[in-house]
């Protein structure tokens, strides 16, 4: 008789969400033991909407649909979220959680079982990632109060990047600050991590370890490069800030700008951090909104003039990655914008014939999953991204060496 039904619950905390997944196998997870997924809205300070639950399915079908504004914080978001998953799985005990961390710093380049000292190193590192860093430290002190004792385990968007070699990591800045830890990192590698597994039964074997680049296009938005399915280069650097305009942020700037913003407009740090942080990218050029859903929807030029930056800096930075590979083989479109806005590949791949790219429009609106023309020299892909099964199958990877029951996260001591 195998072993009893087990819950696995993986959590990706933002700064006004909390994105949850719960997965029955926690042995082996797959797609097909996702019990359901779902996310808590409207968490942040001075949003005007009650807090809403919402939870679907692995096929979509809506499961709960609420608002609540008791739900004000991350903690009593993540207990209504066990309220409503112990009640609706009723009997499905919960033996671990794994959460998404941005940011791992240079000594986290794999997932780890969470402890005290784990903890101190992730709050030291906070300044690096401000949006993401702070709630995900606390979905987890919040899951060791609501379950003392229960194993968890941290997933850093990082690790993936650790393969970088040092002149894609190094920046020009005195080597004393380099060895401080200044440095590219690169972000969003849980979803390239999950892309990297899919390249082989897609492309098969050889064409997967060639010369590949991930264009994970949502919210927040980079490119990498990848040779052998490793990293080895990024658009994003030191912090999540870098590389392509995003919903929000801004993207590659100046450093000069930042110096004349704080020395010519007397502005704080905490002002230009919201700026770049909050009021740019798309919103700030558009605006009008950050959703790439809005903009393309929109008849506003200055909505038109978002997107054109947008799909211009992929262009450019595809270009970049291309030189640092040697070439192109394959590009791959994921995350919302990615997986969904047939305008924007379309668009991204006719900047990049030159690349090799020869668009097939039927099967990009289509979306995929390969959008390009047989006879294209370079492939085109819409891969959609995983990262709570990564993380689930990590989470249960650690649990299962352990060589003693895991450790609680002891993370209030």
């Amino acid at each position: 008789m195998g072993a009893p039904p087990a819950g696995l619950i993986v959590l990706n905390a933002g700064s006004s969400s909390l994105k949850f997944s719960l997965f029955e196998d926690t042995h082996a997870p797959c797609r097909e033991g996702l019990l359901c997924q779902g996310e808590v809205t409207g968490l942040g300070d001075g949003l005007q909407d009650r807090p809403r639950l919402r939870a679907v399915d692995r096929h979509g079908q809506v499961l709960e649909d609420r608002r609540d504004s008791g739900l004000a914080g991350h903690e009593a978001a993540l207990e209504s979220v066990l309220a409503w998953t112990g009640s609706h799985f009723a009997g499905l005990p919960l033996v671990a959680a794994g959460h998404r961390l941005v940011h791992g710093g240079r000594a986290r380049t794999a997932p780890v079982l969470i402890d005290t000292g784990v903890i101190a190193e992730l709050r030291e590192l906070v300044p690096l990632a401000p949006l993401h860093q702070p709630p995900a430290l606390a979905a987890i002190a919040a899951m060791a109060r609501l379950h003392p004792g229960l194993p968890q385990v941290a997933c850093f968007d990082t690790a993936f990047h650790s393969t970088q070699p040092p002149v894609a990591s190094t920046f020009a800045l005195p080597r004393e600050l380099t060895s401080e830890g200044l440095r590219r990192y690169g972000f969003h590698g849980l979803s390239c991590e999950h892309i990297a597994a899919q390249l082989p039964g897609l492309l098969g074997e050889r064409a997967a370890d060639g010369r590949v680049v991930v264009a994970h296009l949502g919210s927040g938005a980079s490119l990498t490069a990848l040779a052998g399915r490793r990293s080895v280069a990024s658009t994003m650097g030191f912090t999540a800030l870098d590389g392509l305009p995003m919903s929000q942020r801004c993207g590659s700037i100046d450093p000069g700008v930042v110096l004349y913003l704080m020395q010519q407009k007397g502005m704080s740090a905490s002002q230009v951090s919201d700026l770049l942080y909050h009021r740019s990218g798309l919103l700030g050029v558009s605006a009008l909104s950050g959703d790439m859903r809005v903009l393309l929807g929109s008849s506003d030029p200055r909505a038109q003039e978002a997107i054109d930056l947008f799909v211009y800096r992929i262009g450019r930075e595809l270009g970049s990655l291309a030189a640092a590979l040697g070439g192109l083989d394959a590009l791959v479109f994921t995350a919302g914008i990615g997986e969904h806005a047939a305008e924007i590949r379309s668009r991204v791949c006719e900047q990049a014939r030159w690349l090799g790219l020869h668009l097939d429009p039927a099967a990009n609106a289509a979306h995929g999953p390969c959008i390009t023309r047989a006879d294209s020299p370079a492939s085109a892909w819409v891969i959609a991204t995983d990262e709570e099964l990564v993380i689930a199958r990590h989470t249960a990877s650690l649990c299962r060496s352990a060589p003693t029951p895991c450790p609680p996260a002891d993370v209030n001591a």
